[in-house]
């Protein structure tokens, strides 16, 4: 019998931690499309939904190699959250509400061709929120140092405790991880509503340049949205809203939030060159 190393004490505690989690985590097939998830409540199964296909059937795989159906209960592209819907009986997992630290040992328990799967890493970045390309609020920026493979994304992502403190995904050229914050916000409403509430205001908008910055030109209205009733019309060009100078477009469209819908904005605009301005009441963005 040999004496114990640090490093045979560090590989025992490992495994030890993966195969603590394994059993909450689950493969996910839907046309072509392989992906992880993992067990947020009993019957329901958190994934991210860049990898999910945006149609046909879908099903998860379970640890015994058997397939079972779910439905999708709701999805948020702009978190890349997915809520899938099952009768399978999977053990819910318990997820932290700590950041761990940059430089910490992290280990993203997933599934790869059916089977369960482990990377280790470390963190190599960790922040403040964001906002991602989509206009989706990020709790925590988490980047990991850890090569993960496509199915692998929605893998939870483990401290060096055995915490769950996100879900990994595939971000440009990096390892992102959703944080248990984001996470815990926005599924209750997928499970409640299947999507996430956002502001609208019923513009088709091209950005300007003008003599004193940036504008955004009404290329189309609603005639049934918010702006609409709030007589803004084709051709006007927006300056400011709630007396703040347009910075793009794009920066508009971000501030349309869930807690957006209902909100009175004042919008400034210049119609034939003279000033205008108009109340609108944020509207809830249609479904597509």
């Amino acid at each position: 019998m040999t004496d114990s190393t640090p490093l045979t004490l560090l590989s025992s505690a490992l495994a030890d931690v993966v195969a603590r989690t394994a059993p909450s985590v689950v493969s996910v097939h839907s046309h072509r499309a392989r992906a992880t998830g993992f067990a947020w409540k009993p019957g329901l199964i958190v994934t991210a939904d860049e990898a999910l296909a945006d149609e046909g059937e879908v099903e998860i795989g379970l640890a015994d190699g058997s397939r079972v159906a779910a439905t999708i209960a709701g999805r948020d592209h702009t978190t890349d959250i997915a809520l899938l819907r099952t009768e399978a009986s999977v053990a819910p997992v318990k997820l932290a509400s700590t950041v761990p630290p940059l430089g910490g040992l992290s280990i993203v328990v997933a599934t790869h061709r059916e089977t369960p799967s482990a990377a280790l890493g470390m963190v190599s970045a960790s922040g403040k929120g964001w906002r991602s390309l989509r206009g989706g609020d990020i709790d925590a920026r988490i980047e990991l140092d850890v090569r993960l493979r496509d199915s692998q994304q929605g893998g939870l992502a483990l401290d060096a405790s055995g915490d769950a403190f996100g879900m990994a995904v595939l971000g440009p050229r990096r390892v992102l991880v959703i944080p248990t914050a984001t996470i815990e916000r926005v599924a209750p409403q997928l499970e409640a509503r299947g999507r996430i509430a956002r502001g609208y205001l019923g513009l088709g908008l091209q950005p300007v340049r003008l003599d004193d910055g940036v504008g955004a030109m009404v290329m189309s209205v609603d005639k049934a949205g918010p702006s609409a009733a709030a007589g803004i019309r084709q051709g006007d060009v927006i300056v400011a809203v709630n007396d703040q100078k347009l910075s793009g477009v794009r920066a508009l469209s971000r501030t349309l939030g869930p807690s957006s819908v209902g909100a009175v904005v004042e919008v400034a605009a210049r119609r034939g060159g003279e000033p205008v301005s108009f109340k609108v009441t944020v509207g809830e963005r249609p479904e597509a």
